[in-house]
């Protein structure tokens, strides 16, 4: 099957087909340094990992996403912190990368930032003024929007209709502009800001020309894939289309895609609605790889709901998927498999192939992740019910050889999707469990929901039904237990 992706910008599926065979160019918009991020954040971040991910084992990928250093944002939280803007952007960015590392986000293969493509963003302005499509007032540079036709052609709007200043990064209020919707690509300087030298006089740069100048210096003039956020479809990647193929003549990307937005119980996530949650927040709760999960669980284009209910199934999915992905060092030994590994699509045997079909071609469908990881519970449910029966019997009613096979396609689905499982993230209960292990454990359930812990109330009884013990809760408080295996 062909991979077929949606592309904004046509607004409807397209066969992919990169523009250099067997080789893939992708561009996406990096976070603006000035917090810790958030899970809006999170799931745009994982959504293009996961691609990045599924592109490689196709094609060879080169992956850039930028750094934006210098911006409003920045400079406002290090006048008010009373330090520098390099001290703001360095802090955030450590942030960044541990929290990446915890959800398994792979690095990208560069990171530029915008302080250091000063050059190449002053080059880019003067291409445009001299071609018309943009000029100097004041110390600050437009881009002249009435003279790009073609503007409003990602996003769908018209020019008429359209408000300046969208997602606050535009100074609508300008006398300098000559039409209200003009854009700054070059800010004068102010008191108290860094600045650098251009021909207009010192300034900075304006948000969208960094990301025009960044994909040029790094990737060329036409990329394969230019990804972010539907919150930056406008104004932001229209204005980069305009600044950069104004400059070259010739298509910014040839596919564009937008991740949807996170509800958090059903309203759009935003600090004034104060349920703004950073990642590192949630990891103290959940673990990184069941928000991983929770992300995944919905097609990238779609909205999400951030609610306890949903995170909580993710948490119990990914248990599950965790215990089945550990199944090779847990019992590959006892079953006699040697040398295990995750295998890449080319070593998919015949045995494999069929069980990764489907998987595969709910993937080709536009990164479906929802139906994807249907066919990953299928066989994650089917390796730990084998588990249970190791654990319990020693043996198994599955054949060596299947169990392998089906342990290897759910390697290569999880590994495809970005999934890590470590020993250390489990804890590991004594195969034969004595009845003092099980009191021990039900009093650690109580004291947890008297804390109203449910989640850890949760887990542990989980745990002891792996293992064949059974809880019953009484009316008068207490928990008595059976074993059932």
């Amino acid at each position: 099957m062909t991979l077929r992706i949606y592309n904004t910008l046509t607004r409807r599926k397209e066969d992919f087909i990169p523009l250099e065979t067997g080789k893939v160019k992708m561009y996406v918009c990096g976070v603006t340094v000035y917090d810790y991020c958030h899970l809006g954040h999170a799931r745009a971040y994982v959504v293009w990992d996961m691609v990045r991910r599924y592109l490689a084992t196709k094609y060879q990928v080169e992956f850039v996403q930028n750094i934006t250093d210098i911006d409003d944002k920045i400079l406002k939280r290090a006048l008010e912190r009373e330090t520098t803007m390099q001290a703001i952007a360095d802090r955030y960015i450590a942030a960044y990368d541990e929290d990446m590392a915890r959800l398994n986000i792979a690095k990208a293969d560069d990171y530029p930032r915008a302080t250091e493509s000063i050059p190449e963003i002053i080059t880019l302005i003067q291409q445009l003024i001299d071609g018309g499509y943009a000029y100097a007032a004041g110390g600050d540079v437009y881009y002249a929007v009435q003279k790009f036709p073609s503007y409003g052609k990602l996003s769908g709007r018209k020019l008429a209709d359209m408000q300046a200043g969208a997602s606050g990064r535009v100074d609508e209020h300008d006398q300098d502009k000559r039409y209200p919707f003009d854009f700054a690509l070059w800010k004068s300087v102010k008191t108290n800001e860094p600045f650098w030298s251009s021909p207009w006089g010192d300034g900075r740069p304006g948000w969208h020309i960094e990301c025009s100048a960044m994909v040029r210096s790094r990737l060329g003039k036409t990329i394969d894939i230019h990804a972010g956020g539907a919150d930056l479809q406008f104004p932001h990647h229209e204005n980069e289309i305009a600044q950069s193929e104004a400059a070259y003549s010739q298509p910014l990307a040839k596919y564009w895609m937008h991740n949807g937005f996170v509800n958090i119980d059903g309203e759009k996530m935003s600090k004034s609605l104060d349920n703004f949650k950073t990642i590192r927040d949630l990891i103290t709760y959940f673990e990184p790889m069941a928000i991983r999960l929770f992300i995944l669980q919905a097609q990238y284009r779609q909205p999400i709901d951030f609610t306890e209910e949903a995170i909580n199934a993710a948490t119990k999915g990914w248990e599950t998927v965790r215990d089945s992905m550990l199944f090779a060092a847990d019992f590959g030994a006892k079953l006699g498999w040697e040398n295990t590994k995750i295998p890449d699509r080319s070593e998919v045997g015949q045995m494999i192939a069929p069980l990764i079909i489907s998987f595969e071609e709910a993937m080709d469908d536009d990164f479906n992740t929802s139906v994807a990881l249907s066919h990953v519970f299928e066989i994650a449910k089917k390796l730990r019910s084998e588990r249970n029966s190791l654990l319990h019997s020693g043996k198994t009613e599955t054949s060596s050889e299947v169990l392998f096979a089906e342990w290897q396609a759910l390697s290569y689905m999880t590994n495809s999707l970005g999934f890590v499982a470590n020993i250390s993230d489990r804890e590991v209960i004594e195969e034969n469990i004595s009845e003092e292990q099980i009191e021990d454990l039900i009093e650690q359930r109580i004291e947890a929901k008297k804390a109203k812990n449910y989640r850890e109330g949760d887990r542990l009884r989980d745990n002891l039904k792996s293992l064949g013990i059974t809880l019953i809760d009484q009316k008068d408080g207490t928990t008595r237990w059976i074993r059932t295996q």
